[in-house]
């Protein structure tokens, strides 16, 4: 039998077949889309059965009936972004939409990234229709698929559970672009310029003190695997620390990672390693100044491990920076 992991060269979606070989299973099919080739190198040190492109995966889910145990369905088009809305529907929306009727049919589990976009501008972040208000095409793509689970939920066949993800951060995630986390364009920005740029204030929040809920990329995993683990449970999660820290204070994890240090945010204002910065044209209104999980429905399905903090988390991903 095999596991399905979409997005499978992507972020978490290789981070997440890294930990099922850890796992000691490699009855793997990643299904992905390699336009962009650079992301197979997230996948040369994985062990997998086969390779599928995305458009062929879904075209030929025949061939797979009665073979599949699980499915990890990671892969979308994440650019919050990407003006083309009919392209984020068909992928993320209505691509979600067969792998979920499929899934169903055939008694599979499907886990699914869903997103902490689906909450726009808050101010309230747990998994309730009410607080959700997406500000863009891809966080309404999110949410209108969360929509159709919570519909097929009464009457499943197998489990299906969806992760709403915060900010996350880690190794891997290189090929995002303009869209990797914070943590890694400031790492990029302290080795290129010198100094780390954050956004002047918003949303009433002072220079860069705007609080996100940033979770590094093992503790999505993590979350991920045990889900696998406890196929009675199904609906929608988040999945954050349920912490908020300011970029302010991510700047200062990554500048002291780096250098070794342990100064404090004014300390590196005032020598010129953390410039504010306006933010580009249209961009400020769209923009989430606060989130932060809501993680009272997973602690009481019994997920009771701990999430690693900014300081935590940031360190351990400078290390992996440093080794490349």
């Amino acid at each position: 039998m095999y596991y399905v992991v979409t997005g499978a060269a992507g972020f978490i979606g290789s981070k997440i077949v890294e930990a099922l070989n850890r796992h000691g299973i490699a009855d793997i099919i990643a299904v992905d889309n390699l336009q962009q080739a650079d992301k197979v190198s997230n996948l040369a040190g994985c062990d997998i059965a086969d390779y599928v492109d995305q458009a062929e995966f879904i075209a030929r889910l025949d061939r797979y009936e009665g073979a599949v145990d699980a499915v990890l369905h990671q892969g979308a088009c994440s650019d919050t972004m990407e003006s083309d809305g009919r392209y984020m529907m068909e992928n993320n929306y209505r691509y979600s939409k067969i792998l979920l009727e499929w899934c169903q049919e055939e008694e599979v589990p499907l886990l699914y990234a869903s997103s902490a976009s689906v909450y726009g501008s808050g101010p309230e972040f747990r998994e309730e229709r009410r607080g959700e208000r997406p500000l863009n095409v891809y966080g309404y793509s999110k949410f209108l698929f969360d929509q159709a689970v919570r519909e097929r939920l009464a009457a499943r066949t197998a489990q299906i559970a969806g992760l709403r993800y915060f900010n996350v951060y880690g190794p891997n995630e290189a090929h995002k672009g303009r869209m990797a986390s914070v943590a890694f364009h400031a790492y990029r920005q302290l080795l290129e310029l010198g100094r780390v740029k954050l956004f002047v204030g918003s949303g009433g929040y002072g220079n860069g003190e705007q609080r996100r809920d940033f979770i590094h990329v093992d503790d999505v995993v993590e979350v991920n695997l045990w889900f696998l683990e406890q196929r009675e449970l199904s609906g929608i999660f988040n999945c954050g620390t349920g912490r908020a820290q300011t970029f302010n204070q991510l700047a200062a994890a990554v500048i002291n990672s780096v250098q070794g240090t342990q100064l404090p945010v004014p300390e590196l204002v005032g020598k010129g390693l953390i410039e504010y910065v306006p933010f580009p044209a249209g961009l400020a209104d769209r923009y989430q100044s606060f989130t932060e999980a809501d993680l009272s429905r997973l602690r009481a399905a019994g997920y009771s491990a701990q999430f690693m903090s900014v300081e935590q988390g940031v360190a351990a991903y400078v290390k992996a920076l440093q080794r490349k």
